[in-house]
């Protein structure tokens, strides 16, 4: 329906903190009117808050509810739309930190259209059953290399995911990756990406520094719970080419890149998941979402990785199982090995706890290291040190792709 837009000056507008991002009144009730699917609507008030979000993304420039009142004709009403700023990562804080002779490369390796190109998009026509993402009401790129996305609001169960809610969607991501029809929209984002971008960058300045360096070993934590995956890890280390060629070569299909809990909301039913944040979306192996689904809440320290091997096989046959209702044919052992090779590339190999050990020395020299702080880096590299363990046994039970 296409919506007509009727503003007031009686309108009370507390959106200061959106700046650039924002909107005429007028074209704020033509979003409203959409949302609401109806001709048109008189703006009453209207006010920008910043989301408390505390995982950080170098993709990411703001996340805002806008919420307010509105008139359809049929008295006030409440709205509440998202707003979220993405830009190339050369606009993140994080790339002052990028050496300045490899600045050039490195802005290069990371792909931002992703989102804005999904979002304006039919991908939501061709999500499988189960599957839903927001709507998006505006989506505004810009020269500088930004974007502004305006989504409708998500209602969502929170709470942490029983073992059956993780083999549900594994389910359905195997359904996504396997559909025709989701097929045809996979390649969305035309700045291509290679594994080696990864494993140059990511991997390369961030990851192995860490891992060959004596002083990493000695620390207590790492001592006790890495100190016998230290020979499989160097030994993935040291052959990061093949496995990077092995990837390139697996089978690839859609996949959203990110798929971890916190970016599959369950439906308040109870009963499917609204995908979100496509910042990653683009064809990747088979099996890729598989990762992230299963680690993403033991990474940020929000589940525990005691019964990871488990709940990886039941999540592996569930998705294989989704596969197979689009009519996609992915033999057992080259999905088991293209899980195996990405969870070790992207969640294995990185697993070390470097950041909280740079936090820890910073914290010394300030002589504000606390019992709590020590009690949090010990526990947070026993959940990593489950998720190398568990990429490394993967990896060594599966033979590589031919």
């Amino acid at each position: 329906m296409k919506a007509t837009f009727t503003s007031t000056e009686s309108v009370t507008d507390r959106r200061e903190l959106l700046g650039d991002d924002d909107v005429s009144d007028d074209e704020l009730a033509g979003m409203v009117a959409d949302l609401w699917e109806v001709p048109d609507v008189t703006l009453l008030e209207s006010s920008a808050q910043t989301v408390p979000y505390d995982v950080p993304s170098i993709l990411t420039g703001a996340r805002t509810w806008v919420r307010g009142r509105a008139d359809a004709g049929a008295g006030p009403r409440d709205f509440t739309l998202f707003v979220k700023r993405v830009h190339h990562w050369r606009h993140s804080p994080a790339f002052a930190f990028v050496p300045p002779e490899a600045a050039e490369w490195a802005a290069a390796t990371v792909p931002w259209r992703s989102e804005p190109l999904v979002y304006g998009s039919d991908l939501a026509d061709r999500l499988p059953v189960g599957l839903t993402m927001p709507r998006a009401l505006r989506v505004d790129e810009r020269p500088d290399e930004t974007a502004v996305l305006w989504l409708e609001a998500v209602e969502h169960a929170p709470g942490p995911w029983s073992v059956e809610t993780y083999v549900d969607a594994a389910g359905l991501l195997g359904r996504m990756s396997g559909s025709p029809r989701v097929a045809e929209v996979a390649d969305l984002d035309p700045l291509p990406w290679h594994i080696t971008s990864f494993v140059e960058g990511r991997i390369g300045h961030s990851v192995l520094p860490g891992l060959f360096d004596e002083a990493t070993w000695r620390h207590p934590a790492v001592a006790e719970h890495f100190g016998e995956l230290r020979p499989g890890l160097l030994a993935v280390a040291r052959h990061l080419d093949a496995l990077a060629e092995e990837f390139a070569r697996m089978p690839h299909r859609a996949a959203h890149g990110d798929a971890c809990p916190n970016n599959l909301l369950r439906h308040p039913s109870g009963v499917g998941y609204t995908l979100i944040d496509y910042g990653f979306w683009r064809p990747q192996p088979v099996g890729f979402d598989l990762s992230q689904l299963l680690v993403g809440e033991i990474q940020v320290g929000r589940r525990d990785g005691d019964d990871l091997p488990e709940l990886a096989a039941a999540c592996l046959e569930a998705y294989a199982a989704g596969l197979a209702a689009e009519g996609l044919d992915v033999p057992r052992h080259v999905l088991r090995r293209a899980h195996a090779v990405s969870l070790v590339l992207f969640n294995g190999l990185p697993s070390l706890p470097v950041e909280m050990l740079e936090e820890e020395v910073a914290l010394a020299e300030a002589g504000a290291v606390t019992d709590d702080f020590r009690a949090a880096l010990d526990h947070w590299a026993r959940q990593r040190a489950a998720i190398a363990r568990y990429s490394l046994t993967l990896l060594a039970d599966t033979e590589p792709a031919a």
